[in-house]
């Protein structure tokens, strides 16, 4: 099995195809096995690479809590690149991986072609913060005393994930297993970790504003959790568009797959052309009329 080295954690990967390279960050509820679509549709022109986080067998799983983090996260999609020779690379996050995508174009704007960050900014809101942690917290205890098929009777057809069992029951059964297969010391290491202790998105406001890797912003329009922080992303960095999908939940790229490969095929065809041009954010607030009389 090909592993990249991460400061001693092995992580497992897979790749086809060849040219310009898309690495794929998984969410917490699947591992690279949840960007089959993308890896499928994209590999007819790009060199893609999907990568288990750790604590998601084949790759390791620490015993160590301090191991896990979201600024581990971030760095071990630096790790993964530098294994396969990747200067660059356009990087797709959803969820969990979202929010460590998010990071990497800040803390790694030189290796980045561009940012794609679907479902990201659950739990970021002040007025949630401290449920979504309680949360996390909660959900890993389950896993340890539960186990995971246990946990994924609730966590599949919670209220964001409906939505994918209610239009495509196939596909949301797949997603379901990959779910009930988690490792559950890991799961449990994840959600404490890196879950309920990442940081807001409103934390990293003054470098978002600084921002200038191209960055999509991916939401489904019944994601309640994920909107306000997308919009918000959408306002703070000049570098954003945000693209919300109607009648669409938090698994975005299992959901919708044909839609979310056609947007992302349009926002990398226009990123490579460099025609993705940054917005003026000194027109914010100003009047739609006359704000652009001297």
């Amino acid at each position: 099995m090909p592993y990249a080295d991460a400061d001693g954690v092995k992580l497992y990967y897979e790749e086809a195809g060849s040219g310009t390279s898309i690495v794929f960050v998984h969410e917490f509820a699947t591992d690279h096995r949840g960007w089959e679509p993308q890896m499928r549709y994209f590999a007819r022109r790009y060199r893609c690479v999907a990568f288990n986080a750790r604590g998601y067998p084949p790759s390791d799983v620490p015993e160590d809590p301090e191991a896990y983090s979201q600024q581990i996260a971030t760095d071990d999609i630096a790790h993964v690149m530098r294994h396969l020779g990747l200067e660059k690379a356009h990087i797709v996050g959803l969820s969990m991986g979202g929010n460590a995508t998010l990071q990497f174009g800040l803390d790694h704007a030189e290796m980045a072609l561009s940012l794609v960050v679907a479902g990201g900014g659950y739990g970021s809101i002040a007025e949630n913060t401290e449920q979504f942690r309680a949360d996390a917290r909660g959900m890993a205890e389950r896993y340890e005393t539960e186990g995971a098929r246990a946990v994924a009777a609730v966590y599949a057809q919670s209220a964001s994930r409906v939505q994918f069992r209610d239009k495509d029951p196939r596909g949301w059964a797949q997603f379901r297993e990959i779910l009930e297969n988690h490792d559950a010391r890991g799961a449990a290491l994840t959600m404490r970790g890196v879950q309920a202790r990442r940081p807001s998105f409103w934390e990293f406001e003054d470098r978002l504003r600084r921002l200038t890797v191209p960055l999509l912003v991916v939401s489904g329009d019944e994601d309640d959790w994920c909107l306000d922080a997308s919009l918000y992303l959408k306002r703070t960095a000049p570098s954003a568009a945000l693209w919300v999908l109607p009648k669409t939940g938090h698994t975005i790229n299992l959901e919708e797959a044909d839609a979310f490969n056609r947007g992302l095929q349009d926002f990398f065809d226009t990123v490579e052309a460099g025609r993705w041009i940054s917005r003026d954010l000194d027109v914010l607030g100003k009047s739609a009329f006359f704000s652009g009389e001297e």
